[in-house]
């Protein structure tokens, strides 16, 4: 299945479950992987035949600067509703919601949730 990649979005939210993060907030990126088929735009050269990436920057951004959640994992899942009530043509998606600086003893470079989902027909 043909892809639409965006990788590493940069955004500031306040999701956690421990005080600081819900009043201080912190760093989330976000990849996202839309599936989707994408001969007609590549032979339209029409965007009404393809996904815009700005406006699927604008629903991430939304959603990870919006209302906080206690979870990452509700976190993808709100991203991932809402893109498909955007998107018509999308077909699945993959995301995955890193958090780079989670507040917790250890060393690691970062925690992350990935999920896919399948639009349901």
């Amino acid at each position: 299945m043909d892809k639409i990649l965006m990788n590493q979005m940069a955004f500031y939210g306040y999701h956690g479950l421990f005080p600081e993060e819900t009043k201080l907030g912190q760093r989330f990126l976000v990849d996202v992987d839309l599936m989707l088929d994408l001969k007609k735009s590549s032979r339209t050269d029409d965007m009404n035949d393809s996904i815009d990436y700005g406006e699927v920057y604008d629903v991430v951004k939304e959603i990870v600067e919006g209302e906080p959640k206690n979870l990452v994992e509700a976190v993808a899942e709100a991203i991932a509703d809402e893109l498909f009530r955007s998107f018509e043509l999308l077909d699945a998606c993959k995301l995955k919601v890193t958090k780079p600086d989670p507040p917790i003893p250890g060393h690691y470079q970062s925690v992350a949730v990935e999920i896919f989902r399948e639009r349901n027909v």
